[in-house]
């Protein structure tokens, strides 16, 4: 299963699908999204060697008709149309997206040390990474305006935040900034912290 670059040849494949979608949004532009799918048969006029199922998503927003395509080996009785864009391949797309956040955004690419050893590790500071700020983001933020944030907008909204620290006899002081935007987020998601279940202890031996 694999998107596939639209093409004139394509587009009129799916011509009466993007005709009926955008009657669809005229008649309720609040209702989004205007969508239909249809299953045919297509092949290259060169690249392939044999015909193949695609399957086209005749999609109308706003801002205009969005047609997209997958071709897939899977067949139509096992995966119908819709269900096949929307539970199989959409998933996937979100999953490329995942890893690209962690490449980006939490470093993951940073892999120029000189043994492999050493790369390997950095990979697990940047898993590692990712899934405390996932964590967060389910754990903490849940039901807030971060609750779907990237890794990137956490970091610069939520954790690099500057602070005074004093250390006394007893405590360490973290003064922020009354003027912190973000500074009832940031007591929101601590509180949800703190008030989590602590971990069982392992049972020695």
């Amino acid at each position: 299963m694999f998107g596939l670059a639209k093409n004139e040849r394509l587009k009129r494949e799916i011509a009466k699908e993007l005709a009926a979608a955008q009657r669809r949004h005229e008649a309720d532009p609040e209702r989004l999204p205007a969508r239909l799918y249809k299953d045919f048969t297509y092949q290259t006029l060169k690249s392939w060697s044999q015909a193949r199922r695609v399957v086209g998503k005749a999609e109308h927003l706003p801002r205009g008709a969005n047609p997209r395509f997958v071709v897939t080996s899977l067949s139509a009785q096992a995966y119908p149309a819709a269900a096949l864009y929307e539970r199989e391949y959409c998933p996937r797309g979100d999953m490329e997206n995942r890893i690209k956040e962690q490449q980006l955004y939490l470093f993951a690419d940073r892999t120029s040390a000189a043994t492999m050893r050493a790369n390997q590790l950095r990979l697990w500071f940047s898993s590692v990474a990712y899934v405390l700020l996932h964590a967060l983001r389910t754990q903490a933020l849940s039901g807030t305006e971060l609750a779907a944030a990237q890794c990137d907008t956490l970091r610069h909204k939520l954790l690099k935040i500057g602070a005074v620290v004093r250390v006394t006899v007893r405590k360490v002081w973290i003064a922020f900034s009354e003027s912190c935007p973000y500074q009832e987020l940031f007591a929101h998601a601590y509180q949800q912290l703190v008030g989590l279940a602590p971990l069982p202890r392992a049972s020695p031996g």
